[in-house]
């Protein structure tokens, strides 16, 4: 059975990979950033709303705002018993549904263990940005460009690993919203380089990030992790993470493949 979510973990999730063009209409968040990542732009529909006509009026105006930035119309539902006629309005008009999401929590104060080694800075240095732009990004420098305005939108800690020869082997963010009052963080951006995995490297940035927020008065935490990724999510429930909820993105006909994320 699913843990209760942190209050306002949804307002802390978007302000924590804020999308540099965004707009509110009829209770939703309408996001963009050029394209990429998902989260960055795809509809937060805070408030879905239970009246079906308002809902279709809602989604005509998304998609006249989606469409002169010549994106996809992309939602991010969450499993809510609110989203129900939301949904059902999505279903209707054949949006997909993908990439579903687990939403891991965990209280703080607990032992963490000491990660050696770790490099902690507070902005992503070029060689943070190379690492995880080759795991996760998708594009040009242009691309990475944007992603990282994203990044450096919210207070964070940018944690960096090295291999034996000295090179940049794992890599970790852990957003600090100012909107939690310095109570909790986010771990986002978790990225291994290919050869360097099973190792012990995610495991050595996450504590550290752990260990740091805390430092920094961090009394709780979160993190996102695909539902597929079963090698992930066994390394947060060693860590102490349990489920709080999940989501899924709903896309109208894909027209342009968005990069990342």
């Amino acid at each position: 059975m699913a843990a209760e979510p942190m209050p306002g973990i949804e307002a802390l999730m978007d302000a924590a990979w804020a999308a540099p063009d965004r707009e509110e209409h009829a209770g939703w968040v309408l996001r963009a950033a050029s394209g990429v990542t998902q989260r960055a732009n795809s509809v937060w529909p805070r408030e879905p709303g239970p009246d079906p006509h308002l809902l279709s009026a809602a989604l005509r105006q998304a998609r006249l705002w989606y469409r002169k930035r010549r994106l996809p119309l992309i939602f991010q539902v969450f499993d809510d018993p609110r989203s129900a006629p939301l949904n059902a309005l999505l279903d209707a008009e054949g949006f997909t549904r993908q990439s579903e999401t687990l939403i891991l929590v965990r209280d703080g104060g607990t032992v963490v263990p000491a990660a050696g080694g770790v490099e902690i800075s507070e902005a992503p240095t070029p060689e943070w940005l190379r690492l995880w732009w080759s795991v996760d990004g998708r594009g040009g420098d242009k691309d990475l460009a944007v992603a990282r305005g994203i990044l450096e939108a919210c207070p964070s800690l940018y944690a960096l690993v090295r291999d034996d020869g000295g090179e940049p082997a794992a890599v970790g963010r852990l957003s600090l919203p100012p909107e939690a009052g310095g109570a909790a963080g986010g771990l986002y951006c978790m990225a291994t380089r290919p050869d360097a995995r099973r190792r012990g490297y995610a495991s050595r940035i996450l504590q550290a990030l752990l260990r740091e927020g805390e430092a920094r008065g961090a009394t709780s935490f979160w993190l996102l992790v695909t539902a597929a990724n079963t090698g992930a999510r066994e390394l947060y429930t060693r860590a102490g993470f349990r489920p709080a909820g999940r989501y899924i993105y709903r896309q109208e006909r894909p027209t342009r493949h968005l990069t990342g994320c």
